[in-house]
Order: C-alpha cells, then structure tokens, then sequence
C-alpha cells in the first residue's frame, strides 16, 4: 500500500462572453455596487450591477487570502486589486476582500454572478473550511514546534487549507508536476476555459470548471499544442479513467472524502499521471484528509532543517518520504498537513507572500526575504514519479 505522498494558449469559451464591471471600493458601509457607467449601451452587461459586498464573519486571523489563495493550493484564483482576489467556487463568481475599516479586518466577499447571497455564503464557508478554528490549531501546533511559533507571530494567523471541488483539484495537480504556479496557472486557464464562461473581472476571464465528460473532449494533441508536454496523455487518460468509475468520476471522488488515508492514495494513484505525492495534495486539499503531508523536495528541505536534521545531506528517497510524513503526523497530529502547509509557505518568498501580507498585518514587517519568486518556485519535483 503506498504511503508516500506529493505534493493561454487561448481556448474558445463554450459560451459567449459577458462583460462584469469589477467591483467598488470597499467603504465601512459595505455599499451597493454603482449602476453601470454605460446604462444605455445594448453592447455591454454588467453581472455585478445590483450586488453588494457582503462580510463573512472570520477575520483576517481565520483566513488570510494573501496567505491563502496565492500560495499553491489552488490555481484559479486571481488578484484583481490591492488586497482583493477573484475566483469560482462551483456556479459562484466572487470577489474577496480584507475590509481595512474592521479591526479585525474581516473579509467580505462581492458576487458577480445572479446567485443567491446564502448560497454563495454557504459555497464560501465550505471552500475554505470554516467550521475548523485556525487559532485554535495554530495554538496548538506553536506549544509542540518553535519554527511554527516563529511563523504564527510573523503571520499572525490566516493561512488555512481549502475544501476545493474534488474534480478541478485532480486536473490541477495533474499541470503541477515539476511546474511552477505561473505555468500551472496558464494550463489550468486553458482546462477552464472549457467550461460555462461566467463574466471577466480586472482584465481576467472567469469559468465554471468544465465536467468530467467535457474535459473527456480535449485531445491530446489540443494540450501539447497549449504548452502541456508530457502532461496532455495524463490529462486525456484521468479524463477517460474516471468516465469508467462506478458511478462517475464526481461520485468516485467524493466517496473517497469517507476513507481512509491510506486507501485514498492508493486509489488516486490508479487514475494516470498521479503518483503518491499528487495524491496527498489532491487528498489534503480536496478530501477531507488533513493529516495528509505532501512530500517533495521542498518539504524535505523543512523536515531536515526543522523536523529531522538527523537526515540531513542524505537524499529523498520514497521510503523517506514515508518517513518525513509519519513525523509530520507524529509532531501535529490529525492536521499535520494544516501544519505543513504553513511550514511550506514560510519558506517562499516575500512575493505574494510576505509583501502581500504586509499590507494586512504588522507581523509580516519582519519576513525575511528569500531568493526565489512564487511564480518561480516549483510545485511538484519528482522523486520516483508523481
């Protein structure tokens, strides 16, 4: 049983465009978006004409987009102002925000799309996983480990593990493998503009994810042709795999969020392209597996500067891999994989991390700057495969 883990070629959208204004300002008041600047054009549609800014009741130190959004977990998300991301949770197009008038600074969220505030609340609640206290966590792992420590007063909380769409987190893992977040952003583009187009925010076009039977219709040879390589045939092939899965692909997935770890990767690791470490990325940001610990050349890094400096100098290996996650879940517990996701942030650099940060909290005023951009920092290395 394996037990060692990973972490525009412009497409036609399947739909016309729509145009969306991008949102307001924020003010204390959280007011209504202003009417469309044109109201008489018949060529233009505002989706964002009669919403508003709604607050979600979490404040910055139980959810930190800076610290969340841009750092790996998820490539749909896009930064369309100061302090302000764009993205789509399921049918939803939303706008999120740190509101600076809140001493807390709360985020709130702007809908684009004509979905109803509760629904796209209750979206947003589930996406980022809100029913679990990440000061509670980070209190608890700062007691067991000085570097998280040291992380938490940097920080000052935030940096939370998402609940994504079990489908659109397999095929955006299946663009990770020795990539960089610029490149996976680019491929998962072109995967999403399969989808139903859902309005354009800040110069960016936004779409539902595409089904599993829609992404089945890409060729291989569209994928080489958008920049993919070698990993088109593992797009093509999951596409294909999970068609053949009792029930569907979706059920297949979901029925996964009910098992145990173990059996998780294992089974993930039957759907082409997806090795150990794939799957523990797939598994800790998509399915409910939280101790779950992604183990690529980075996190080894951490382990043996931080965890286990007894393995120092020797070389990863996947019996290693084995080892640096046991140690994880030893140290943390049954969220060791929330734990090692902060460790990780805390080693990119100061790019849409630590600068990011530093408009929204004073701790990340001392973040050390290291040498390497996000952009440029490299997602999944391999270590016998994926």
């Amino acid at each position: 049983m394996a037990t060692t883990y990973q972490r525009r070629r412009r497409v036609k959208p399947s739909t016309p465009p729509l145009d969306s204004t991008p949102p307001p300002s924020l003010s204390p008041s959280l007011p209504k978006q202003n009417p469309n600047p044109n109201p008489n054009s018949s060529t233009r549609r505002s989706l964002a004409s009669s919403f508003q800014w709604e607050p979600l009741p979490f404040p910055q130190s139980e959810l930190s987009l800076p610290l969340t959004l841009p750092t790996g977990q998820s490539f749909r998300w896009r930064k369309t102002g100061p302090v302000q991301f764009t993205g789509v949770v399921g049918s939803h197009l939303i706008s999120l925000t740190h509101v600076d008038t809140s001493p807390s600074r709360h985020v709130a969220y702007y809908l684009h799309t004509d979905n109803s505030a509760s629904s796209a609340h209750a979206a947003l609640s589930d996406y980022f996983n809100l029913g679990i206290s990440l000061s509670d966590l980070w209190q608890e792992f700062s007691a067991v480990d000085s570097r998280f420590k040291e992380l938490s007063e940097r920080f000052g909380g935030g940096a939370r593990v998402m609940r994504q769409d079990p489908v659109e987190c397999v095929f955006q893992f299946l663009c990770s493998s020795n990539n960089n977040i610029k490149r996976i952003e680019k491929m998962v583009s072109v995967l999403e503009s399969h989808g139903k187009h859902l309005g354009s925010v800040g110069g960016f076009e936004f779409y539902e994810f595409p089904s599993i039977e829609r992404l089945a219709l890409i060729t291989e040879t569209e994928l080489r042709e958008a920049g993919f390589g070698y990993r088109a045939k593992y797009v093509v092939g999951t596409a294909k795999a999970l068609q053949e899965k009792p029930g569907g692909g979706e059920k297949w997935l979901a029925s996964l969020r009910q098992m145990e770890l173990g059996t998780v990767v294992d089974a993930l690791c039957t759907l082409p392209g997806v090795g150990p470490k794939v799957a523990a990325c797939i598994a800790l940001f998509s399915l409910d597996q939280h101790h779950a610990v992604p183990v690529d050349t980075h996190v080894w890094k951490i382990a043996t500067r931080y965890l286990m400096p007894e393995l120092a100098g020797m070389s990863l290996t996947p019996k290693l891999c084995n080892r640096v996650a046991e140690a994880f879940v030893a140290k943390y517990g049954k969220y060791a994989g929330w734990a090692q996701n902060v460790l990780f942030i805390g080693e990119l650099s100061s790019h849409k991390v630590t600068s990011a940060v530093g408009g929204v909290t004073p701790h990340a005023a001392k973040a050390v700057k290291r040498k390497r951009a996000t952009e440029d920092l490299a997602i999944s290395e391999d270590i016998e495969g994926n």
